[in-house]
């Protein structure tokens, strides 16, 4: 729902990098890219942004 502030698995910090990389790939570059543009180089981080869903909006009104 809301992006990890933390990779799981390594402890780097990701969700720094979830809007730009949201508001990159809605522009239409390609997602490889944008990750190593934002250096997220291991495949756990890479993990952590790129299985993401944004669901925020739909659950606050039941908050």
């Amino acid at each position: 729902m809301i992006i990890p502030v933390r990779c799981f698995t390594c402890g780097k910090v990701v969700a720094s990098a979830w809007e730009e990389f949201q508001r990159k790939s809605e522009a239409g570059e390609d997602p490889k890219q944008v990750l190593d543009s934002l250096g997220l180089k291991r495949y756990c981080c890479r993990r952590m942004i790129l299985s993401n869903v944004d669901l925020i909006d739909e659950v606050m009104p039941y908050g």
